[in-house]
């Protein structure tokens, strides 16, 4: 018995996880070019039973959690050194594998859903528990894993040198900002019936939050 709950169990992870290649790039692309809807789907379906959410998506952290992964994969395909793994100054030398570098910036990409989430809370007066936190923060995964892989497709390009490489990725990295930018502002317009300004002052707040904690943990790296 135990070795067919067994077998069973494995049945459900390989079609769990074979079903990713097609519904990660359906996932990448609604989150993409109809970021709103995407983050409506998500609030939508934790109103469902557990068992039936996300039938037609991956969930917001799994689809952010891929996203880093194969941003990673992508860069060592490349040749690139991972400069979490190889730094060995300040605290980055407690990195010392792909999977504590993968795990740490699962943790810190997830510090823009969370700040995003907060100012939600905020603005709408509730008190800051896991319950008020977690609609808005699994909507915010999805435009979060699209900022995360625009970045990282940037910063790649930046590391294979030259000019036109540079320029591309730095390209890359302030479109993936003002799209962030606009994604956010028009979402937290719709949330609170405000205009774009104020949708995007408080974005844009976020966003600098986010920013600046992303600047700290450089310098405490010792980047």
């Amino acid at each position: 018995m135990d070795f067919m709950k067994w077998l069973n169990s494995i049945d459900e992870l390989l079609y769990e996880v074979i079903s990713w290649l097609v519904f990660y790039p359906l996932t990448l692309c609604r989150a993409l070019f109809r970021p709103l809807s995407m983050m409506g789907y998500a609030d939508r379906q934790l109103d469902l039973p557990s068992e039936e959410q996300y039938a037609a998506a991956l969930s917001p952290p799994l689809f952010l959690t891929l996203t880093l992964l194969l941003a990673h994969l992508w860069a060592t395909a490349l040749g690139e050194t991972d400069r979490l793994v190889a730094a060995e100054r300040g605290l980055a030398g407690m990195i010392n594998d792909d999977t504590s570098a993968l795990i740490f910036r699962l943790l810190v990409f997830s510090m823009f859903p969370l700040l995003m989430s907060l100012h939600f809370v905020w603005r709408r007066r509730l008190a800051v528990d896991r319950a008020s936190l977690r609609l808005p923060f699994y909507a915010q995964c999805y435009p979060a894993a699209v900022f995360a892989l625009l970045l990282s497709v940037g910063a790649i390009l930046l590391g294979m040198g030259g000019r036109l490489a540079t320029m591309c990725g730095a390209a890359t990295m302030l479109f993936a900002l003002i799209l962030y930018l606009a994604v956010e502002a028009r979402w937290f317009a719709l949330q609170f019936g405000t205009g774009l300004f104020r949708g995007g002052l408080t974005a844009l707040v976020a966003i600098a939050e986010g920013l600046g904690i992303l600047l700290a943990i450089a310098l405490i790296l010792g980047f």
